[in-house]
């Protein structure tokens, strides 16, 4: 049985324009994780960089129609960013009104002060490249993605390097769990963040990795498998001959993923990963089951199951679930006081990248009043306050429309299906976390993933076979 990777012959990749475009791709979705999440300037500034020369080499010969709709939409969000941009930083923009703390403060001091529509001046630049990062990465994952062996490949670039980080996390932590890097760890040392800051960061990324590993695994097993009746029993001989041949490395790569996504001890991380590792594999053998009731028995079983690894692995995770719940009251209080500040900046928030300076005056009592509130512990509502509810609504409608065309995918393509597949999985993923916490907001997440739903969605509509293409 051949499985690694199954149906790619890396060796037939001559040359073309589209050589530096892939490669540039897959390095950067392989490595954006390692630099601490590329949470710093410097580390984003270098992937815009990469990505925008592999956006010159760009391979455009494999485009149909609906890629160049899904490009157009895209250039949509652009110009959509561009306005509230130059609105925040523009000495004087079109529409957008002052923020009145420029005028309290020239007041205050006796002294004009310039207005701007951001409460700080220019930082509106300086936040601009996270996002920007994003929309490259995307827009090579549709023009990359476009040739189905080179969606398979960046697929597997992510799994592999999910599973290698996944390593590094699990044994720096049995040998110096002090650590990250070359740096000193200083928050969550009883737990496992591998190359990540924070915990639930990192078990959002091992938790779309394991799930990308199992759709690789059960498209390797699946011509193996019975159908119907002996469905079950067939896909557990089937998983014991796969760990003796080629596929055991694969499940030992996704046990890794698994066992480290278990070691963040991330909460929502960790249930909302387990949830969508059974849908998934509930949408790829949907057919191979009985109608109705074999597909009620593969969420029963999946439910079980989750429960299990709970109780083997999860022990950290269930004494946080007794002490905390789903979510802290200190998150509902910065959630409520994010909607102020959205309320009373509506139409172009305080300016993107102002959330930490703009929370102080709503912070709300209950909140303790140690360290500094940087995030909103909720995406669409950080985007929301910082560059306002139009340009916020837009990007969901966007999110929301991506997120149609990959089931569609799902249900229409015939083979590849596992491209969409996993782009609608991880997407349903990480935008359930992000409404709990900032993991849409970390480059070294967001990075290879949007380089994958990108594939996924030029990969979600039929095609002719373009896989001898270069």
């Amino acid at each position: 049985m051949r499985f690694w990777p199954p149906n790619i012959s890396w060796s037939r990749i001559g040359w073309s324009w589209s050589v530096p475009a892939t490669f540039i791709l897959f390095f950067v979705a392989a490595t954006a994780p390692f630099p601490f999440g590329s949470t710093n300037d410097l580390s984003i500034a270098f992937w815009c960089l990469c990505l925008g020369i592999a956006v010159i080499f760009a391979p455009t010969r494999d485009l149909r129609r609906p890629h160049l709709w899904l490009l157009a939409g895209i250039g949509l969000i652009v110009v959509g960013y561009a306005f509230v941009l130059h609105e925040q930083l523009s000495d004087h923009p079109w529409v957008a009104p002052f923020q009145p703390i420029w005028k309290q403060a020239s007041d205050l001091l006796g002294v004009p002060i310039a207005p701007s529509a951001s409460i700080v001046k220019n930082e509106a630049f300086f936040a601009l490249g996270a996002p920007l990062a994003n929309i490259l990465a995307i827009v090579l994952g549709i023009t990359v993605g476009a040739d189905r062996e080179r969606a398979r490949r960046l697929l597997w670039v992510i799994a592999s390097s999910g599973a290698l980080y996944a390593l590094y996390g699990v044994l720096s932590f049995l040998i110096e769990p002090t650590m990250i890097l070359w740096r000193e760890k200083k928050a969550y040392l009883p737990n496992v963040t591998g190359t990540f800051i924070n915990r639930n960061t990192a078990a959002a990324y091992f938790g779309s990795c394991v799930v990308i590993w199992m759709i690789l695994i059960v498209e390797q097993i699946r011509p193996d498998l019975p159908k119907r009746s002996f469905f079950w029993r067939g896909l557990i001989q089937a998983l014991a001959r796969a760990l003796r041949e080629q596929p055991g490395l694969a499940i030992v790569a996704g046990f890794l993923c698994l066992l480290a996504m278990f070691m963040t001890a991330s909460r929502a991380g960790v249930i909302l990963s387990l949830l969508t590792l059974i849908v998934a594999f509930t949408l790829q053998v949907r057919k191979d089951l009985r109608p109705r009731t074999g597909l009620l028995i593969s969420l029963g079983a999946g439910l079980i199951i989750v429960l299990g690894l709970l109780q083997l692995l999860g022990g950290q995770v269930g004494s946080r679930f007794e002490t905390q719940n789903l979510v802290d009251e200190g998150r509902v209080e910065a959630w409520k006081s994010a909607v102020r500040i959205i309320a009373e900046n509506p139409w172009f928030g305080t300016g993107l990248g102002t959330f930490e300076r703009a929370f102080p005056p709503y912070r709300s009592s209950v909140i303790s009043i140690s360290g500094v509130w940087d995030a909103a512990h909720s995406t669409p509502l950080e985007l929301a306050s910082e560059v306002g509810l139009p340009l916020a609504l837009l990007i969901a409608l966007a999110w929301a429309i991506m997120l149609i065309f990959l089931t569609k995918g799902v249900f229409v393509r015939r083979r590849d299906v596992i491209i969409p597949l996993a782009a609608l999985s991880t997407a349903a993923l990480s935008s359930l976390h992000s409404m709990l916490d900032f993991t849409l907001q970390v480059p070294g997440y967001t990075i290879p993933f949007f380089a994958l739903f990108g594939a996924g969605l030029a990969q979600s509509f039929r095609s002719r076979d373009v896989s001898a293409k270069g």
